[in-house]
């Protein structure tokens, strides 16, 4: 009988954790992989900055979920047979240390991409699959029961195909050839160009907490927490990240133009902040108000705030008048910023869209419109928060295929690596 033969289209995360998974389950399964650049899997060598922030701590299927602005609904039978412990257990058992970070983020011990990298290369030549670079794909063809898989050497025969090309466009324009609805992929996970005196000359600075809220003309407004960078360009951190994730098709529609409105004190309401200042004012009267800021906040911030208030910093206390006092609690409490664009994040660039979660069988990844194509990765229109979420997508749904794969082509009962 003629070995079925795996075709996986992309090196990236998916494409190795499906190959690996196909292999395990069925191992005289052929396996090509074919990656269109130098070397594979550059988004997980660039993840957490070059650390490789593998997945995430949050293993509670209900609240990791939560952490998807687009599949969480659908995403949940994909990490209840597949999450970040199966992942963790994936690597640990492989040799690869992990830990996890304050924050719920996972990386390995080493704090070296190339660890994960070197283990899903080593693991893949081990299990004999054939991953070939520099091999980009210029068309794929269904021809009755196999794919046909042109590159500019050769064209490939395929029972199988796993399609894990990423945000790439060319991958969304095969699976829309296929049958498939595409979600137009726009981006996620973004940082906020806002030019305003009281964020000019502060680019370093850093907030642990920030609540923010975006106001979107004529939609409802967004709302989330977390740190929160000022860069030479506007804002950066975990809270826009996540904002801009949430608000990514409205932020698009836009034109990128939109209000947001900063808490830098969210555990206190206004009258509690105005209490504390007066504290503070009574404590410290002698004292001059830029020396002697509420500790939650940065110097150079508050020295800001102050002089965008025509207060002197040099001032002391005792001369701050009561209505001075309303207006920095105001601020404080309601800072109106206006953003003019969208700038980038260079560690994890993730788009918003790909191929419709109706018509794949998120069972096994496998097309509803196209026998024998299966899907994995941010190809799918589910993507989720930085923090190691779209990883651990790549990783679940890549194995789910995989696992199918592997079912689908076995043809005996070989003994199966969980």
């Amino acid at each position: 009988m003629r070995e079925k033969h795996l075709v996986v289209i992309g090196g990236g995360a998916a494409g190795f954790f499906g190959s690996l998974r196909a292999k395990a389950v069925n191992p005289s399964l052929k396996v090509t992989l074919l990656e269109s650049a130098i070397l594979p899997l550059s988004k997980v060598k660039i993840s957490g900055g070059g650390r490789c922030n593998v997945t995430t701590a949050v293993y509670d299927v209900p609240r990791l979920v939560e952490n998807y602005p687009r599949g969480r609904r659908e995403l949940y039978s994909v990490f209840a047979r597949f999450g970040p412990r199966e992942t963790v257990h994936w690597f640990e058992s492989r040799g690869v240390a992990l830990k996890a970070a304050a924050d719920g983020r996972v990386f390995p011990i080493t704090d070296n991409s190339q660890t994960i990298t070197d283990s899903l290369t080593q693991a893949a030549e081990a299990a004999k699959i054939f991953v070939i670079t520099k091999c980009p794909v210029l068309a794929i063809r269904r021809l009755g029961d196999v794919y046909a898989i042109h590159t500019d050497h050769h064209v490939y025969e395929a029972d199988v195909a796993l399609l894990a090309t990423g945000s790439a466009r060319q991958g969304l324009q095969w699976a829309a050839q296929l049958g498939h609805t595409v979600v137009p992929p726009i981006p996620s996970l973004f940082t906020f160009k806002i030019s305003d005196a009281l964020l000019h000359g502060l680019a370093g600075l850093s907030f642990p907490r920030v609540v923010g809220c975006l106001q979107v003309a004529g939609q409802n407004p967004i709302r989330q927490a977390g740190p929160l960078l000022i860069t030479h360009w506007g804002l950066s951190g975990p809270l826009t990240l996540r904002l801009s994730a949430w608000g990514a098709r409205l932020l698009h529609a836009a034109q990128y133009q939109s209000k947001l409105i900063l808490d830098f004190f969210p555990d206190h309401n206004a009258e509690e902040l105005r209490s504390a200042l007066l504290r503070l004012k009574a404590a410290c009267s002698r004292k001059q108000i830029g020396n002697a800021g509420p500790a939650e906040l940065p110097a150079r911030f508050w020295e800001r705030l102050l002089t965008v208030h025509e207060i002197e910093p040099k001032w002391t206390w005792s001369v701050v008048s009561q209505k001075s006092l309303r207006r920095l609690c105001q601020t404080l409490k309601h800072c109106v910023l206006e953003i003019s664009g969208r700038g980038t994040f260079k560690e994890e660039f993730v788009t918003a869209g790909g191929v419709s979660l109706k018509e794949i069988d998120l069972k096994t990844m496998e097309s509803r419109r196209s026998a024998g194509l299966y899907l994995a990765g941010e190809i799918i229109d589910a993507d989720g928060l930085t923090g190691g979420f779209n990883l651990q997508q790549a990783w679940s749904t890549g194995w789910i295929a995989g696992n199918a794969i592997g079912q689908r082509t076995i043809t005996a009962s070989p003994m199966v690596k969980i």
